[in-house]
């Protein structure tokens, strides 16, 4: 964005251009001042206000530095290092870049600086279809080039925890899927990429594809898990290798923060006070990265999975120190209600249902853990009426836990996991939310789409379609699996 404004270009007006500008503006295009109007943004959209620091800033860029202060020598070394940073993201992802919202202001940075018919604008064209879908609310955008990477290792993890995996029916379907894992796992890290502020990615695996080429913690971790789970069950083929194994854990090693959590893409780089530089107004916390209970959470599962399943020895001195202080930090990041705060999912279910599984992971339960214990009777204090659980997006916003009026069969395949992992008493409680979730099944084995699952940056909702497929295969499954399959 800085790269189009600082190059001043403007494309010359078409029949539709022209026809958008009619649609979009209350009223005539030609008689707005832009200018007046840097600051205007509806109060819905303001979740996050420009500080006084930045418009102080902001003035001082627009009255003093752009027109009187920066010269053309600086301005075409300012253009170059921008460009140079978008031509390496272009290779680093294959043009599909972290999301949609940088593509596009790549593609139009590459129609300026190469021209229309370069190469980079014609791959920019054709990954562009890889964000936009249609559904019956007509044409929508992906956050992301997919969810591929993530929801399959969810869904191995699924069938694998209901028993399903070693059954003929299921087999084919697996091994496609760690068919697919081998061939999505990064296998080198980015040109240089300390030159353009990337992290480590080697053995990682991204959110959706090893194109688009950035690591994520958590996704790493639930791709490993689901490699190491399937691979040593008779009959799978080791297809991703002991190294590759360790390569993934050596990334996760260098991803850990001072705090001992884990946030998403890479380490914390700077201080929460460059927050007070953040212009996007639509989302909180964005300028650097936060330590998150789900990445944290699911590091601690991977690793210990690691050592416990595949290989002990492995940097074990190291692990073990790494699980100690992530274990800390999700200890601490509890609140005193027993609730953990949710940052990719909603929200104080999602994050307790991980946190839960890690602690598990390391032993601790509710007969000899009070915040585990804790955490159940969060859980059960918020059971509804029809023994399921709903939390509404709301909460994301608010920071405090707040009812959806109806019941969610992902959200009670939450916690119906949790409590399990957590090795939680109230039977009878977990069975009742069970019965609600078979009561919701569909003829056809599937469920109902309803209220939307995931989140990020605090106000923005994602839907997560597969979701209500794959909690409830494993919600149902690990309670068959603990009380022997009864009819309830």
């Amino acid at each position: 964005m800085s790269y189009i404004v600082s190059k001043g270009y403007k494309y010359p007006p078409t029949p539709l251009t022209r026809q958008l500008r009619e649609e979009l503006y209350t009223q005539p295009y030609a008689s707005i001042d832009f200018t007046s109007h840097r600051n205007s943004i509806s109060p819905t959209d303001n979740y996050h206000p420009k500080t006084m620091v930045l418009n102080m800033i902001n003035f001082g860029l627009v009255k003093i530095w752009n027109p009187l202060l920066r010269t053309n020598f600086i301005r075409r070394k300012a253009e170059a290092w921008a460009f140079e940073l978008i031509e390496r993201e272009d290779e680093n992802t294959d043009f599909a870049n972290l999301g949609p919202v940088n593509t596009t202001m790549n593609i139009l940075a590459c129609y300026i600086h190469d021209g229309p018919d370069s190469y980079a604008v014609k791959r920019h064209r054709q990954r562009m279809h890889d964000f936009l879908w249609m559904k019956d609310e007509g044409m929508l955008m992906n956050g992301t080039n997919g969810v591929q990477t993530w929801d399959t290792s969810f869904l191995i993890q699924a069938v694998v925890e209901a028993g399903e995996a070693e059954e003929a029916r299921s087999r084919p379907m697996l091994l496609k899927a760690l068919e697919f894992l081998d061939d999505q796992q990064i296998r080198e890290d980015c040109r240089e990429q300390q030159v353009c502020y990337r992290q480590r990615r080697k053995g990682s695996w991204a959110f959706s594809t090893r194109e688009q080429g950035y690591v994520v913690s958590d996704c790493t971790s639930e791709a490993m898990k689901s490699v190491i789970l399937l691979q040593h069950l008779p009959g799978y083929p080791e297809l991703v290798s002991d190294q590759r194994l360790k390569d993934a854990v050596d990334t996760l090693l260098t991803m850990q923060n001072r705090s001992g959590g884990f946030a998403s893409y890479e380490p914390t780089r700077g201080s929460h006070y460059l927050e007070y530089l953040n212009a996007a107004e639509v989302f909180g916390r964005i300028m650097i990265e936060y330590d998150y209970p789900e990445c944290t959470t699911a590091v601690v599962t991977a690793l210990s999975l690691f050592t416990s399943k595949h290989d002990p020895e492995y940097r074990k001195d190291e692990i073990k120190e790494t699980i100690s202080k992530a274990v800390s930090w999700i200890l601490k990041a509890q609140r005193a209600d027993g609730s953990w705060y949710g940052s990719w999912g909603i929200c104080f279910t999602y994050a307790g249902m991980f946190a839960l599984e890690s602690l598990a992971s390391v032993g601790r339960n509710h007969s000899n853990d009070d915040k585990v214990a804790l955490a159940c009777k969060f859980f059960l204090d918020r059971q509804m009426d029809d023994g399921g659980w709903g939390e509404s997006y709301k909460s994301c916003s608010s920071g405090v836990y707040t009812h959806h009026e109806k019941s969610q069969v992902v959200q009670t395949c939450w916690v119906i996991i949790a409590l399990l992992e957590a090795q939680c008493p109230e039977r009878e409680r977990i069975e009742k939310a069970v019965k609600m979730v078979m009561s919701r099944q569909l003829e056809d084995g599937s469920w109902e789409q309803e209220a939307i699952e995931g989140v990020f940056n605090k106000s923005c909702m994602i839907s997560y379609p597969n979701y209500k497929f794959i909690f409830p295969i494993k919600a149902l499954g690990m309670f068959a699996k603990r009380f022997g399959n009864p009819k309830v």
